[in-house]
């Protein structure tokens, strides 16, 4: 498989930035905020569950791989 493009599951500009830096220029890293995706529910009882929830989605909405993060809140 020639992994041309890939989409980041995440609205933050930051994340983007970083992981395009880290790809350099042999991955396209688009942002899941280029396509009309409706977010998943984020019902996993884990930060990684979540970030599986998000990735999944943005792969089966825009047709490309996807990649997620998901750090949220601890309390």
């Amino acid at each position: 498989m020639n992994l041309t493009q890939l989409v980041l599951a995440s609205h933050n500009g930051g994340k983007l930035k970083e992981l395009q830096a880290m790809l350099g220029g042999s991955v396209t890293l688009r942002s899941v905020s280029e396509f009309s995706l409706v977010e998943p529910e984020e019902t996993g009882l884990s930060f990684v569950e979540n970030a599986i929830l998000k990735a999944r989605n943005a792969a089966r909405l825009s047709g490309l791989p996807a990649l997620a993060d998901d750090s949220g809140l601890a309390g």
